[in-house]
């Protein structure tokens, strides 16, 4: 690559729109904003899924745009993201805003697309280096279990569903995303399969949290969110 916004034709660079959801995520927003190489990003969205703290204000604080989500759910969230993207935005990055994910690799994570290698790239956290503690053994069992699912019944090897990725906005619009909550990344990844699309996984890092997740920090939040990944592999296999 030899900018960072480089295509692999004579053509203008592609336009990069980033969306962070988040909920209660003030501190940790601040240091993903913080860290970000802001030359890359023609657009930061941040979609507040309904935040007592002052998530908003560090967003618009740091050059942000907040979208406003009440209602809870990840996937409501990165709906409502999406919507407010601007028109030319040609690539859109997810990434976490609890600054488990390293902000400075986003460029390795786009660099297939923008070879055009690639229509979706996951960043991976089994490939790359998770902290120690950055990952529960429940969260480690539960990506096997779901990556290894989708193995069986659509015959691709993920390795990870990683919330870091990339796609471009073209193919994220053939996939008619719906899922509101914890089947989202699953549900990506799958009508990718479908779709046909050119997925890639890159390695990344993965650092413990800013503050306790409100999925896998809780036994409850656990659960729900693995039942609703397997189903959504499930459903997915015969629908959609």
């Amino acid at each position: 690559m030899t900018g960072p916004l480089s295509g692999s034709s004579a053509s203008a660079p592609p336009r990069l729109g980033l969306l962070l959801p988040a909920l209660n995520e003030e501190p940790g927003l601040a240091k993903v904003l913080d860290e970000l190489p802001r030359s890359l990003f023609a657009q930061i969205v941040v979609a507040d899924n309904g935040s007592s703290d002052g998530t908003a204000a560090v967003a618009r604080a740091r050059g942000a745009e907040v979208v406003h989500e009440p209602r809870r759910g990840y996937g409501r969230a990165c709906l409502a993201g999406l919507a407010a993207l601007q028109p030319g935005i040609d690539i859109v990055v997810f990434m976490d805003a609890d600054a488990s994910d390293v902000p400075a690799e986003a460029p390795q994570l786009l660099e297939p697309l923008l070879r055009d290698e690639a229509d979706l790239v996951i960043g991976s956290r089994r490939l790359g280096r998770a902290e120690p503690k950055a990952l529960g053994w429940h969260q480690r069992a539960g990506n096997r279990l779901a990556v290894g699912l989708i193995r069986l019944l659509y015959g691709f090897r993920y390795t990870d569903l990683g919330p870091f990725r990339a796609i471009r906005r073209a193919s994220l619009e053939q996939l008619a995303m719906r899922d509101p909550d914890f089947g989202w990344t699953a549900e990506m990844q799958v009508k990718a399969l479908k779709r046909g699309l050119r997925v890639r996984e890159v390695p990344v890092s993965y650092r413990v949290r800013v503050g306790q997740s409100k999925i896998s920090g809780t036994v409850t939040g656990t659960l729900q969110a693995g039942v609703k990944i397997v189903w959504t592999i499930l459903r997915l296999r015969f629908t959609g």
